[in-house]
């Protein structure tokens, strides 16, 4: 558990006792004044029709609750024809909830978050490919809640944050076999040859690519005729802004394969969202030509009231890059103070493993109490398992030493197959047609 825990930072408020009532009181209150607007609008220029995207904003943690809602934004860039794309916007989002507790606060909630969007991005992947068609997709998940923000990413669609002082920051990885060592070594490790096509006369063309199947990501949904090397295990990034907002930026390669981040944010600087995603479209449009879907979401996260963005911002990039994503810390109050003037993202969570039984983490037995999944579930399609057939996410791995392997999460058989299969511990699941 360590792996993940590790890399949640916990922050503890020491508070003189005060009635529950005038807790709540206030908790109401300071939810009304402190939640952002959240505005957005997207572009596209269609070549191969095979980008999709999906946003909304009125989803809720609380069925029936207002002050419970949080916003979707997501692009899936699909590859070998559109189906791959299609099922993943019908079908991630509600499988993502599905893997989440009911009844928890919105603390909680955000902390059960990545591990919900793991399983909901393996089951997916695994119910596609179930259907026998061979596509595949790209998937960057941007779920907002007040100042929070969680993106889970397989492929190389990317999310960029731009803050109001000016310092831009990734909040995805690419997972691209030409740019990504680690996958490469990850991918290889696990049986899969990677290359580049060659041509007559044996020279070698293109980007890498991974055999079976040729592809560049090395992680996707779908993609059934590829090597299950090819995982759709997301890589997540939990971060918190300032109370002075930020925008997202959300696009397909189209767009990165032509504009740097910096270069997208900022051509779009001062626009507003609507504006600011075909602005974002047209540069990169300019800079290459519309070789590939273009596909961008601009969405801003505004403070209540603007006050907070008028405040004289220092220039000093340097200083900025370092505090731009600053550890949750028990800092004195005159930092935070100066701090907030400046628009600083606190991050609360981070993996990129590609290990499923990390990132579910362990499910203490004990007194299996609020908001923890009912026992025997699989922890990834949440078929209800009977005592006799759930197989522990750690038995029988690397992990086995340090953890009990009847300590859950529980996989059904299915899913177990498909997690030794992405682990490179059975022979690839290649079905060729």
């Amino acid at each position: 558990m360590a792996s993940r825990e590790g890399r949640r930072h916990h922050h503890h408020h020491h508070q003189n006792l005060v009635p529950l009532a005038a807790l709540i009181s206030k908790e109401v209150r300071s939810e009304k004044l402190e939640k952002p607007t959240v505005r957005y609008g997207n572009a596209a220029q269609s070549r191969k029709g095979e980008d999709y995207f999906l946003m909304k904003t009125d989803c809720q943690r609380v069925p029936g609750n207002p002050s419970s809602t949080f916003s979707v934004f997501a692009i899936f860039d699909g590859h070998n024809g559109n189906a791959a794309a299609i099922y993943t916007k019908e079908h991630l989002l509600s499988h993502v909830l599905g893997a989440l507790p009911r009844g928890l606060g919105q603390e909680e909630w955000l902390q059960a978050l990545p591990r919900a969007l793991v399983a909901g991005f393996v089951k997916t992947d695994k119910e596609f490919q179930s259907r026998g068609e061979t596509s595949g997709t790209t998937a960057t998940f941007v779920i907002i809640d007040g100042w929070t923000v969680t993106v889970a990413s397989v492929g190389d669609s990317r999310c960029i944050l731009d803050t109001q002082c000016g310092a831009v920051s990734a909040l995805t990885v690419d997972h691209r076999l030409e740019e990504n060592v680690e996958e490469r070594e990850r991918v290889t490790a696990s049986g899969g040859e990677i290359g580049r096509l060659s041509i007559v006369g044996g020279a070698e063309i293109g980007p890498l690519r991974c055999w079976p199947g040729g592809l560049c990501l090395s992680r996707s949904i779908g993609d059934m005729d590829v090597g299950e090397f090819i995982v759709p295990i997301p890589f997540v990034k939990q971060v918190k802004l300032s109370n002075a907002g930020g925008r997202l930026i959300i696009a397909s390669d189209g767009i990165w394969d032509a504009l740097s981040s910096d270069m997208a944010a900022k051509s779009c600087r001062g626009l507003p969202a609507e504006l600011a995603a075909r602005q974002v479209v047209k540069e990169a449009l300019r800079t290459r030509g519309l070789k590939d879907d273009t596909t961008c979401i601009v969405v801003d996260i505004i403070p209540p009231d603007n006050s907070a963005q008028s405040s004289p911002l220092p220039k000093k990039q340097s200083v900025l890059k370092s505090l731009l994503f600053r550890k949750k810390s028990h800092s004195s109050n005159k930092l935070s103070k100066r701090l907030s003037a400046i628009s600083f993202v606190e991050e609360l969570f981070e993996d990129g493993s590609a290990m499923l039984a990390e990132r579910l983490g362990t499910v203490e037995l004990s007194g299996s109490g609020h908001g923890t999944p009912s026992l025997f579930t699989c922890a990834v399609c949440q078929v209800d398992l009977a005592p006799s057939e759930g197989i522990s996410v750690h038995a029988g791995s690397i992990f086995s030493t340090s953890s009990k392997p009847w300590q859950g999460p529980f996989l059904c058989a299915d899913c177990r197959n498909k997690k030794d299969a992405m682990e490179g511990k059975r022979p690839s699941g290649v079905r060729v047609a």
